[in-house]
């Protein structure tokens, strides 16, 4: 897969300290939070955590896809939700990786409109763009 370019309309600046268990926080000062690993890993589970993270901007994200790709289609899809769950395991070489499912719930369309909206929204999403072919990413509908 080719690297695309784009025309860049902004740019998001956070800076970590200690890593996985310290602090990260934006430049503008609209995030500053604690981040500690999980209980699941070992950590105190006291703060947040980098898969938190990232599971919170590609729901933010894939479901302001969702409204750009039901705009076009011309489909109701107020109430509706995008949950994204990130999974992080050992990959068989040593490292890690991560895993991700999108669940979506649109309550206004049938299943097969959500289906297909929401796989519309997959191309689109730019979240979803950065993992293709680099990660697993499950879509669903409730």
């Amino acid at each position: 897969m080719a690297i695309r370019d784009i025309t860049v309309a902004y740019t998001a600046v956070a800076t970590a300290e200690n890593g996985r268990d310290g602090r990260v926080s934006s430049d503008d000062g609209n995030l500053d939070v604690i981040v500690n690993p999980p209980k699941a890993m070992g950590g105190s589970g006291a703060g947040t955590n980098p898969e938190q993270l990232f599971a919170a901007g590609y729901s933010a994200c894939f479901q302001g896809a969702l409204g750009v790709v039901a705009r076009q289609e011309k489909a109701d899809i107020s109430g509706s939700t995008v949950t994204a769950e990130v999974s992080i395991g050992k990959t068989a070489e040593g490292g890690f990786g991560l895993e991700v499912a999108i669940r979506a719930t649109i309550p206004n369309v049938d299943t097969a409109t959500a289906q297909a909206l929401v796989e519309k929204a997959h191309q689109v999403c730019p979240y979803s763009n950065a993992t293709r072919g680099n990660i697993k990413v499950e879509l669903s509908v409730a």
